[in-house]
């Protein structure tokens, strides 16, 4: 039998990443052709642009199963679900919104502003999980390193391409 609530849970997170990725495709480009990230400078350890998508894959379809997870324990949306899933919920907004204010308005440091954000709300979002299941830990703990790499990756890349001062 088909579990489709468990596999709504993990394509759900995947889709908001899709159609940001899709929605960013084309609007990224500088008049001369070229991609606006690939024109910025990037520190030494910036992974390879082919890595981004399948990292993100797993991380959001580990995140959809944690909430699969603490849907189950808690017999669907019930009280004791409110909290997590809303906190979920909030983390994944924040997720999803980064990309067109990174990408898309080219702001880097309202970019790092959202991505703090999403780190406490992620953070905040797995303590919950783990208090209703500590299975969940498998999946969010990866997330919440992936999420300190890409906010330390956003700063350094603010800060290598912030405008000089006129003097």
């Amino acid at each position: 039998m088909v579990n489709w609530g468990m596999i709504g849970a993990i394509i759900t997170p995947n889709v908001g990443g899709w159609v940001g990725a899709l929605t960013m495709s084309g609007k990224v480009k500088q008049p001369d052709g070229k991609a606006w990230y690939q024109t910025l400078k990037k520190p030494s350890w910036t992974p390879p642009s082919w890595l981004f998508g399948p990292a993100w894959t797993a991380l959001y379809s580990g995140m959809g199963y944690a909430s699969y997870l603490v849907y189950t324990e808690c017999g669907g949306f019930t009280d004791d679900a409110v909290v997590p899933l809303a906190l979920y919920g909030g983390q994944l907004l924040l997720n999803w919104s980064w990309t067109p204010v990174f990408f898309g308005k080219q702001k880097m440091g309202l970019g790092l502003a959202n991505m703090l954000a999403l780190d406490a709300a992620a953070a905040a979002c797995t303590y919950s999980f783990y208090n209703v299941d500590p299975t969940t830990a498998y999946f969010m703990v990866p997330y919440l390193g992936w999420l300190s790499f890409a906010t330390c990756l956003n700063y350094s890349i603010w800060q290598r391409n912030k405008p000089k001062p006129k003097m």
